[in-house]
This record gives structure tokens, sequence and C-alpha cells, in this order.
């Protein structure tokens, strides 16, 4: 008799979390830590200027991509569980009207009202709560908000994207660092949206173009506006 071996599949869907987190943190460090480099040495500041300028946005935009992550996360699930709660009381008030509205949703999907309502049942004696969060309010344990691993998460990656432009500062000629950084981070953007391609499952041709191109331009509009002040101090 042949064996019957159980596998769980694994889904893209499921790395929706901590991917959108890690490729917006990462991106974030990169772009941000380069356009202000960039910006600071087109004003014709020194090295260590721009340097210390450098290291000031990684450490801040860390701390600020932490705390905003966890804040936005944490809104979310907080709303989560409100919802939550209040449809734990509805299935109390009214476990009929409950099973009613969950047959409802099967039979839009497709079901007889028959299978529906034998479905709905079903589901509502093993876990009524689970059901009704999963199929009726949207929320499932891939998509559930997770505030300290967004937060962490935002941090980590931002901290990762935004050394590679504090690197190319320090080991830049001091002539040379607006085009070393701006160089350097556009090839660093295109292998995140490589990277985070592959990650996510998507086209990587677009990916790439997408964080180039955007990144190229906050560059280049830094760069301008330093050029400027640097002209007119």
């Amino acid at each position: 008799m042949r064996a019957l071996h159980r596998h769980r599949e694994h889904h893209l869907v499921e790395r929706i979390g901590w991917l959108r987190a890690a490729v917006l943190g990462a991106n974030d460090g990169i772009v941000s830590t380069a356009s202000l480099a960039v910006g600071v040495a087109a004003a014709a500041a020194s090295k260590s200027d721009i340097l210390l300028a450098a290291v000031a946005a990684l450490v801040a935009g860390a701390m600020s991509m932490a705390a905003g992550e966890y804040v936005s996360v944490s809104s979310q699930s907080d709303t989560e569980k409100a919802d939550l709660a209040r449809e734990k009381e509805e299935l109390r008030a009214d476990p009929a009207g409950e099973l009613d509205e969950l047959t409802g949703i099967y039979v839009k999907r497709g079901l007889d009202k028959e299978l529906a309502r034998h479905v709905a049942r079903e589901l509502m004696e093993k876990d009524a709560l689970g059901a009704h969060a999963h199929d009726e309010l949207g929320i499932s344990r891939i998509s559930q908000a997770h505030p300290i691993q967004a937060a962490l998460t935002s941090a980590a990656s931002f901290t990762v994207g935004a050394v590679m432009p504090v690197l190319a500062v320090i080991l830049a000629p001091a002539s040379y660092i607006v085009a070393t950084v701006a160089v350097s981070s556009l090839i660093y953007l295109a292998v995140l949206g490589v990277i985070g391609a592959k990650t996510g499952g998507a086209a990587l041709l677009p990916a790439t173009i997408r964080v180039t191109f955007w990144g190229a331009l906050a560059m280049a509009v830094t760069a301008g506006i330093g050029l400027l002040i640097g002209k007119a101090v």
C-alpha cells in the first residue's frame, strides 16, 4: 500500500505581512539616506558633515519606521479586536441570525442554500467566532496584524538599507561622493526590486524599474535643492 503523505502548501500571500514591512523599510533606508547624503554633498558640505548627516538619517529613520509601523499596525490590530468582540456578542445574542448571515455568505459564493446552511452550521459548531471572523470580517491568520513583528522588521530592514549609502560615503573620495552614493544606491535599489519580486512571486522587470525610478527621482530632487541652497549660502 502506498503511504499517504500529508504536505502543507506554502502560498506567497503568507509572506505579505513581513514582506511589505521589509521591502518598505529597506527601500526607505536606501532612498532617504542616499538622498540626504547627496543633497548635503551637493551643497558643498565637507565629507565629515555628509557622513554625520547620513548616520543621523540612519538612526532617526530606523526609529521613525519602527514607531510608525508599530502605531499603524496596532491601530489595525485594535480594529480587528473590536470587530471580533462585537461579533462575539452578536453570536451570543442572536446565534440563529448569525447562522443565517453565514449561510447567506456561502450562498453568494455559489453554494445552494441547503448545502450552504449545512456548511455554516458545521463550521459554527466547531468554531463560530473563527468562521465569522474569516468569512464575514475577512480576518485570517495570514492577514492578522502583528505590531511588534512589523515594527522590528521595518527598523531592521531600514537599517540594512541605510547602511549601504553610509558605507558609500565612507569609502568614496570627497570629490566623488555624489556620483558614488547615487550610482551605488541605484544598484542597491535594483537588487532590492529583484529580491522583493522573487520573494513575492511578482514580475522582476516592473518591480525593479519601479524602485529604481522613484529612488533616482528622490535623489535628483534632493541634489537639486542642495545645490540651490549651497549656492545661496
